[in-house]
């Protein structure tokens, strides 16, 4: 196998005709890799990333080869892939109204050009889901808002009306899927490529702890910040640190350690069924 690249979290390498995508338990957030890694967190996503590929194949076609056919030494934590040539956008959806995007609508009344309602607060739901895609920026520097005019401007008007089709197809299955199983899903980041056949086919993760927030239903509550099932927490602490988004990052707690890795597990088991062991 050849090493082709290893990003702030997964490394891919090129074996024969296929991809090997390997998750690693670094954890990354504001596009800095933090110093200490999360336990189980690269299978733990892996696992999650099969599991939904399974639940949305007749909605759109994925990336996997095999889960089992991958080197020993990355067992549980790769997936083999097909290659793809990647949309040079990140295809985001939101169903709520948080984090980024609550902060551009507080400046503009709109999120990547989508004019919303007045009114709203942190958590708020959104009339209807909607498509608020981000560039792809190389490693070090920040992914941007963009607007679907944008998109189109990169990829066609076709092109950009299809990858927001899917995304919001993915998201709106994803998100009645994980309310069954009382989690809100608030909104999910979707990486899309061409296969050889001009297929549109996912890649990467999906609907996982790292590219999307996870609320329990139980607690929801607009107007406030929300428990998550996802990196949040750490978000939340290195803000509360001080660190000024920028490398180094700062050493991560022991017990930021242990409540993160909790809070992967207790996402993977409650969309699941499964028990993580």
């Amino acid at each position: 196998m050849e090493l082709l690249h290893s990003g702030k979290v997964r490394d891919v390498y090129a074996d024969g005709a296929d991809l090997i995508l390997v998750a690693s338990d670094r954890v990354s957030i504001y596009d800095v890799v933090l110093p200490t890694p999360i336990p189980d967190k690269g299978r733990l996503l892996t696992a999650l990333s099969l599991w939904w590929f399974e639940q949305l194949s007749d909605l759109v076609p994925n990336h996997v080869v095999s889960a089992t056919d991958v080197p020993a030494e990355f067992a549980g934590r790769a997936i083999r892939c097909r290659r793809l040539d990647m949309v040079p956008v990140e295809c985001v959806a939101r169903g709520y109204l948080t984090g980024g995007g609550l902060a551009e609508y507080e400046r503009t009344g709109s999120v990547s050009g989508v004019p919303l309602p007045r009114g709203l607060v942190e958590a708020s739901i959104l009339p209807e889901p909607i498509f608020t895609p981000s560039t792809k920026a190389p490693t070090g520097e920040h992914d941007e808002p963009i607007t679907y005019d944008q998109v189109v401007d990169k990829v066609g008007p076709e092109v950009a009306e299809r990858l927001r089709e899917i995304t919001i197809d993915v998201y709106r299955r994803g998100a009645e899927i994980a309310a069954d199983r009382g989690i809100l899903i608030a909104d999910t980041k979707l990486e899309l490529g061409w296969a050889p056949d001009s297929t549109l086919v996912l890649g990467d993760e999906l609907l996982t702890s790292d590219s999307s927030r996870f609320w329990p239903a139980e607690s929801y509550q607009p107007g406030r910040a929300q428990f998550s099932f996802d990196k949040q927490y750490v978000r939340d602490w290195a803000t509360e640190s001080g660190w000024d988004k920028r490398p180094p990052a700062p050493e991560v707690p022991a017990d930021v350690v242990e409540a993160t890795r909790a809070r992967y597990v207790e996402a993977y088991e409650k969309l699941t069924g499964n028990r993580w062991d």
